[in-house]
């Protein structure tokens, strides 16, 4: 199987905006438990009251939150490193890999009867999805702001998120041009 690559893209999973958004949150949430647990006396500023810890009777129970705190952060830092979607556009079809338990899918591209570029709705682009199945459209996003919505000869589109959506079209277009 020597065949040519017409088109190849690697998205990553640390740089998702919104997971990295989620995971440094939930990092400041454990690290400002933590400090409440060190400082367990009731405060008042400026009109907002902070009670005391309620755990006070369990000793170093606040080194947990430090620990898990620290944890995210190791993680946060691992998953720019961790291929979420590699996508690749050859002679024959395009393969979708995923994360190590995600099954390969391949599309025909004698399958396909139609393929647009299209661009995410700000509301919409958000979590990283992997062979999501949903109202007839099955899709692949990690990041990026445009897609290429494939439809086959069976009605079922696949949509594909990528950075490089020209790019995409282009190879697309070299083999099968519409």
């Amino acid at each position: 199987m020597n065949e040519e690559i017409l088109f190849e893209e690697k998205q990553y999973l640390g740089y998702s905006r919104q997971s990295m958004t989620l995971r440094t949150l939930l990092a400041l949430f454990c690290f400002l438990a933590y400090f409440w647990s060190e400082n367990p006396k009731p405060v008042e500023i400026s009109g907002l009251y902070i009670g005391s810890y309620p755990a006070q009777g369990i000793e170093n129970s606040g080194q947990l939150f430090f620990i898990m705190g620290v944890a995210i952060l190791l993680f946060s830092m691992l998953f720019p490193f961790l291929v979420h979607l590699h996508t690749v556009v050859n002679s024959s079809g395009i393969i979708l890999t995923g994360l190590w338990t995600s099954r390969k899918v391949n599309i025909r591209l004698s399958d396909i009867a139609s393929f647009r570029r299209l661009r995410f709705k700000r509301y919409f682009k958000g979590r990283a999805v992997y062979n999501l199945h949903g109202n007839g459209k099955i899709r692949f996003h990690t990041r990026g702001k445009e897609m290429v919505e494939l439809v086959d000869k069976n009605g079922l589109k696949y949509r594909i998120g990528t950075q490089r959506a020209v790019e995409f079209i282009g190879a697309l277009q070299k083999r099968m041009p519409v």
